[in-house]
């Protein structure tokens, strides 16, 4: 019996073998399962700041290159700190699968005031002269169902993301007409705190959101703006999303349990997202995917500030010394893997229906191994799929997700249009 029971285990323990070699996926098999469901889902990104590298690298001309052309080699830009390449053409966007982008009219927090204002809308013509320019192959989408039949169509739908709550100069009348001009999310703070939001990384200066910075989010709430948290303080985002009636984003952020940067999100506020069905789009700059960098960095700035010190007014010895002291302390590597890992991260702790894509391309000085550009989004997916991803997950996670938030912050706005606009000043909030 105990022969024939052994036999028994033995030929059973060969046939799962068997069939485990059988049903594990190749290479192909998993790349033909991504591409079936980019073709039926918009891949949509949360978050790419090309504009400005069109406003630095080509005068704001978007007739100054060709977005057609390759341009991962293009040549660093003069007192850029040696950066090169750009991460996003449109070929590469096609062949990434790339269904919407979010692209971000960033400017820098130094600029402020009616100054600021101008930049914004400078940078949002930008946006709207590249789609005028390849109309084959982008297109402007103001709401999910301009992106549902771009991608139809075969265009990459082009929405506009603000990327600092400093950039409406404290003034309602500037968002509604940020919405009009067609932006479609806005971050509420960027490096620094503002004047009703403060920043991940900046000391606190309201403790979250003012007076002001409630209504603020009223006011995107019945225009029908998506709230962007990323770069807000964890203060800020617990605040935001308890005031906000329509989802929440995160348009380029990761989990703070994986890497502990004050950019990412800490797993109270993941639970918070998920009871307010928003979407946390996962970021790909190297320093928020790995804790490892991200003290790497510090340790990295810290030296060259010591060195600055000590060798003031000889720059070869200061080269020399930070030459030695990377030799030293390598830095270390970051790959696609880890950012799958704060994916898996995000899903487990908030659901597979709040995660999503921001990679911060062309925003970020270098890219996790395997992500090197707009063209490397199936490589991810396909990471996803060989960890056991469904195909209606992985379609949640490249922009299904993100559709069904726009969709409902849409609605939030349709029901909230029986409202006035907001006539609140931060100086009668904020005394």
């Amino acid at each position: 019996m105990r022969r024939l029971t052994i036999a028994l285990l033995t030929g059973a323990a060969v046939a799962v073998l068997a069939t485990g070699a059988q049903a594990s996926p190749s290479d192909a098999e998993i790349a033909a399962r991504v591409a079936k469901v980019l073709k039926t889902t918009p891949l949509i990104d949360g978050h790419n700041d090309f504009p400005w590298e069109v406003r630095e690298r080509f005068a704001q001309k978007t007739t100054g290159f060709d977005f057609k052309s390759d341009l991962s080699h293009q040549p660093p830009v003069p007192g850029g700190e040696g950066q090169g390449g750009l991460m996003t053409d449109i070929p590469r966007l096609h062949l990434g699968g790339v269904g919407g982008q979010f692209w971000s009219v960033y400017i820098p927090v130094s600029v402020t005031g009616p100054a600021a204002v101008q930049t914004t809308i400078e940078q949002i013509d930008i946006v709207k002269r590249l789609a005028a320019r390849y109309p084959a192959d982008l297109g402007m989408a103001y709401s999910a169902d301009d992106i549902v039949r771009l991608h139809k169509e075969g265009r990459v739908a082009s929405l506009i993301g603000v990327e600092g709550g400093h950039q409406i100069d404290d003034s309602m009348a500037v968002l509604r007409a940020y919405y009009a001009l067609g932006a479609r999310y806005m971050t509420l703070a960027h490096f620094t705190d503002n004047d009703f939001a403060d920043s991940a990384t900046d000391d606190p200066k309201h403790h979250g959101l003012s007076p002001f910075g409630k209504a603020v989010v009223g006011e995107m709430n019945r225009l029908g703006m998506l709230v962007d948290l990323s770069h807000v303080s964890a203060e800020t985002m617990r605040a935001a999303i308890s005031v906000s009636q329509a989802p929440v984003i995160f348009s380029h952020s990761g989990a703070r349990a994986i890497s502990d940067h004050p950019r990412n999100v800490p797993d109270d506020v993941l639970a918070m997202v998920a009871k307010n069905h928003g979407v946390v789009m996962a970021d790909f700059a190297t320093g928020y995917v790995s804790d490892a960098r991200r003290r790497w960095n510090a340790a990295q700035a810290e030296e060259t500030a010591l060195e600055a010190s000590l060798f003031v007014g000889q720059p070869e010895r200061r080269k020399a010394a930070m030459a030695g002291w990377t030799a030293a302390h390598p830095m270390p590597r970051v790959t696609l893997a880890q950012v799958a890992d704060h994916i898996e991260y995000i899903r487990k702790v908030c659901g597979v229906d709040c995660v999503g894509l921001g990679a911060d391309f062309d925003g970020m000085g270098d890219t996790p191994e395997g992500l090197e550009g707009v063209d490397k989004y199936p490589a991810l997916l396909a990471e996803l799929a060989r960890r056991g991803w469904s195909d209606e997950n992985l379609a949640k996670v490249a922009g299904g997700n993100l559709l069904r938030a726009l969709r409902e912050a849409e609605a939030t706005a349709r029901r909230l249009q029986a409202v006035p606009p907001s006539e609140a000043t931060i100086a009668e909030l904020d005394k």
